[in-house]
């Protein structure tokens, strides 16, 4: 998003006051930059650049919507581990990164290749979620588990 290359996170060196301002940046990343400079007691201008290196050196891929608790809890959150026929992930991935409800894609070791983290507003749209990454060409099997509640979250 920002510039970001292979070869520019080798030259990453990030700082304890760049922590304590991606902490500040995790919680709120619309907290205006004079905030943050009082926070860390930099000043604005100090803040800003150091914003603008993170970005550019690849630290800081992106910006996101945090989502409220009230929201959140009103959807059905899973687990599918997915097994994929060999040589097929080049096939799997895209079509698997089109389906919105798909928050989080992971590659693991083990008996499934990829375990996507879900989102639906219901069971039954669950349950179609789950047919519709089952129905993709190459993947062969798919097991779920339902997300009853999140005991910590960092």
């Amino acid at each position: 998003m920002f510039g970001n290359s292979p070869t520019k996170a080798d030259d990453m060196q990030v700082t304890d006051k760049d922590r304590e301002l991606l902490a500040i940046l995790s919680e709120n990343a619309r907290m205006s930059t004079a905030t943050i400079a009082r926070r860390l007691g930099l000043s604005r201008t100090t803040v800003q650049a150091r914003i603008e290196r993170l970005e550019r050196e690849g630290v800081i891929a992106g910006y996101g919507v945090r989502l409220s608790e009230s929201y959140e809890k009103g959807l059905v959150r899973a687990h599918v581990l997915i097994t994929i026929a060999p040589r097929a992930l080049s096939r799997v991935t895209p079509e698997l990164a089109a389906i919105g409800e798909i928050r989080m894609l992971h590659s693991v070791s083990g008996s499934f290749d990829l375990i996507a983290v879900v989102a639906a507003s219901s069971i039954s749209e669950l349950d179609l979620l789950i047919d519709r990454i089952g129905e993709i060409e190459g993947v062969e099997k798919t097991l779920s588990s339902i997300i009853l509640s999140t005991r910590i979250d960092r």
